[in-house]
């Protein structure tokens, strides 16, 4: 009988080795494309880096239930406060790049506190993936309403008169709300004391209360306050009124031309979360920002929903870092 002739060790096994290595080459993109369609399989956490109550929390969670609703996983919201939303934000920073850890950054987080602070505990740009702006949103002037005033001139006139008498709270330092009272300071040439808190919701407690007397508040926190009666409302921080609030006059038709100062709010995730993560996110984010329902919530808020690619909102983050930094170094705040 004829036999074929052994084939040498040496030889077999290195064929089995490359048959194995083609199979695993084979297998990998199948493998790859397999984790993407999974993605999510567990609940998702937004980071708010401020306490609950206050506009990033309720924007927040508006989108993250809307979210939750599109990618089929509950969407958490996570409040860390603290240090101007610094504490927050790190957390983040330095979670696992997987796409089920992500921040609502804002204009002070990812704009104001890298020339705010002297030392940051992350790189704003270097550390975040961005994914989209959720909303933008007009900050309000406000008074308790025993204030001897009801328009930004007057208001003017009594600072003046009354050299640091005036107290003006915030969310926080290095807030939008802290600088827009700081750019407030600097183009009217008014003296007043700034009482900063950890969140708009305490510092709205203290305002109503009489604890203080103005806040450059984000609009959605202190709108119902306005509509109840127990804040004065004096003027829009923005350049164009609030379609919310119609009859309120912005600062720079009030006399103060040229002031310009609005929040932001927006998602980013860790550096190097995997691009098809990022776009999966991006893609549910702005079908849910398309609906009806979302953009009217927001809007009745008084905020501006806003939807776009991860490219656009990391560019809209460089041109806010260089603005406010200005702002900044003009106003001579800091918080070091």
């Amino acid at each position: 009988m004829f036999s074929y002739p052994a084939m040498p060790r040496r030889k077999a096994l290195a064929i089995s080795v490359a048959a194995a290595a083609a199979a695993l080459a084979t297998m990998v993109p199948v493998a790859s494309a397999f984790a993407q369609e999974v993605w999510p399989s567990r609940p998702i956490t937004v980071v708010v880096p401020f306490p609950a109550g206050g506009t990033t929390d309720i924007v927040a969670r508006l989108a993250g239930q809307a979210l939750s609703q599109e990618l089929g996983q509950p969407v958490v919201v996570d409040n860390r406060p603290g240090a101007g939303g610094n504490i927050g934000s790190q957390m983040v920073a330095r979670a696992p790049a997987d796409g089920y850890t992500l921040v609502m950054g804002t204009v002070g987080t990812h704009a104001i506190n890298p020339a705010l602070y002297k030392k940051m505990p992350y790189d704003h740009i270097k550390d975040f993936a961005p994914i989209s702006r959720v909303a933008n949103v007009p900050n309000l002037l406000v008074a308790n309403p025993s204030q001897p005033f009801k328009t930004v001139k007057e208001m003017i006139a009594y600072a003046k008169a009354n050299p640091d008498k005036l107290t003006f709270a915030s969310s926080g330092n290095g807030t939008s709300i802290h600088l827009a009272g700081e750019l407030f300071k600097t183009l009217t040439g008014v003296s007043m004391q700034h009482i900063p808190y950890k969140g708009s919701a305490p510092a709205l407690a203290d305002l109503i209360a009489g604890q203080t007397n103005v806040m450059f508040d984000n609009l959605p926190s202190s709108i119902a306050f306005v509509r109840g009666g127990k804040l004065r409302p004096i003027a829009v921080t923005t350049l164009q009124r609030s379609p919310e609030l119609p009859d309120v006059p912005t600062v720079a038709e009030s006399g103060v031309p040229g002031f310009d100062a609005s929040s932001w709010f927006g998602l980013l995730a860790p550096a190097g979360t995997p691009p098809a993560v990022i776009k999966r996110i991006d893609d549910a984010l702005l079908k849910v920002m398309a609906s009806t329902d979302l953009k009217k919530k927001i809007m009745e808020q008084g905020g501006q929903p806003v939807g776009e690619t991860p490219e656009q909102f990391a560019a809209f983050i460089r041109t806010e870092t260089t603005k406010w930094a200005k702002v900044v170094k003009e106003s001579g705040a800091s918080v070091d």
